[in-house]
């Protein structure tokens, strides 16, 4: 039986109104969630780099990232914080989930970059040799949970970006913050996830592998 028979007449129309918006709003949601996720691609690449003789490795890299970026419950967590943001879905125009790792920093590792003006955001992985020690200090599985949390932690910096600017240390704070949000929802699947926090987040864990990251705007 329809329980909404029951109520006063008045009553039925509000909760015939507030049903109607919160199903537009979920519309609105899914369609945000695929128009983003559309976007996110891997990018053509130079094969002609010190990293192309382990071409192989690096692309079946790429293609696990994409498909971490894509997956619908990050990408619902991403309209989320893009909505609590106020940063429209339209100021993205490109994702690029590079196959290569991007040269050295002043010393450090480029995870990401964005674009504010044209609105396109890098993607960069880990070298070979990182992952390679990487996987035999902590394993296989490990190494996979790592390299994908560390790309999610990535794009929703330089999503921040668009935002923020060149405000670096406060696309920093709030990075930190709402990837620790994203992965508390994930905690009481994987008991991993608060050590890999700090992996991905201080460059001290680090030390074993000489990494240190860095995001650019």
């Amino acid at each position: 039986m329809d329980l909404r028979v029951l109520l006063p007449k008045q009553t039925r129309i509000v909760f015939f109104s507030l049903t109607k918006n919160h199903c537009n709003v979920s519309i609105s949601m899914l369609q945000q969630n695929h128009l983003l996720s559309s976007k996110i691609k891997i990018a053509p690449q130079n094969d002609h780099t010190p990293f192309s003789k382990h071409f192989v490795f690096y692309k079946n890299y790429s293609l696990f990232i994409l498909k971490v970026l894509r997956k619908s419950s990050f990408q619902e967590f991403l309209n989320y914080m893009l909505i609590s943001e106020d940063i429209e879905e339209k100021n993205v125009n490109i994702v690029d989930v590079k196959i290569f790792p991007a040269p050295r920093k002043n010393g450090f590792n480029i995870i990401g970059k964005c674009d504010t003006f044209r609105g396109r955001i890098r993607i960069y992985p880990k070298t070979f040799n990182y992952c390679s020690a990487f996987r035999k200090k902590y394993g296989k599985n490990y190494l996979f949970t790592f390299v994908g949390n560390r790309a999610r932690a990535a794009l929703i910096h330089e999503l921040l970006h668009l935002k923020y600017i060149s405000d670096e240390k406060k696309v920093q704070e709030l990075t930190d913050i709402y990837f620790s949000r994203y992965m508390k929802k994930r905690l009481e699947k994987d008991s991993n996830l608060i050590s890999l926090h700090d992996l991905i987040f201080t460059s001290k864990k680090h030390t074993p592998f000489e990494g240190k990251m860095c995001y650019t705007a």
